[in-house]
């Protein structure tokens, strides 16, 4: 895959199925300035707790989705009940989420040492490169998307 880094250079289009499900870092190309500020912050904190010793690593994840995540989607959950537009709002895709599904997604974002992220036309070349079809992205959740062995 040209231009997307080694790690897409080995991917082995062979394993591909008539369906496939990529779950891919988008880079916030829909976001505001101040959410990837917000990002930006949250990285340099990735970046540390990403080299902790599992346990460790575990912990910090497990902190922060009880004091970051659990909080900000349940406030999100709330404006939305009263009306509010929670479309911009940090973390508001959690909002109907279980805390098992913030704890995973906490320690899949802070205990991998390795983040790219693509916008989604990268995206989508890197599927289309792979052979994929009918290529649909999640409106809620940009960096997934489904498409279709040819």
């Amino acid at each position: 895959m040209a231009g997307f880094g080694d790690e897409w250079s080995r991917f082995d289009q062979s394993i591909l199925t008539d369906k496939e499900l990529a779950k891919i870092y988008y880079r916030f190309d829909n976001r505001p300035a101040w959410f990837r500020t917000i990002w930006k912050s949250s990285d340099v904190i990735r970046k540390f707790v990403s080299q902790l010793p599992h346990n460790l690593r575990f912990s910090v994840s497990q902190f922060l989705a009880a004091t970051v995540y659990f909080p900000l989607a349940r406030t999100a959950k709330i404006l939305e009940k009263i009306g509010g537009n929670v479309e911009k709002f940090p973390l508001s895709q959690y909002r109907n989420n279980s805390f098992y599904t913030m704890r995973t997604d906490a320690l899949d974002r802070f205990g991998t040492s390795l983040e790219k992220r693509f916008t989604k036309n990268e995206i989508r070349q890197m599927m289309e490169e792979c052979g994929l079809k009918n290529i649909t992205f999640s409106e809620t959740s940009f960096w997934t998307a489904i498409g279709f062995k040819k």
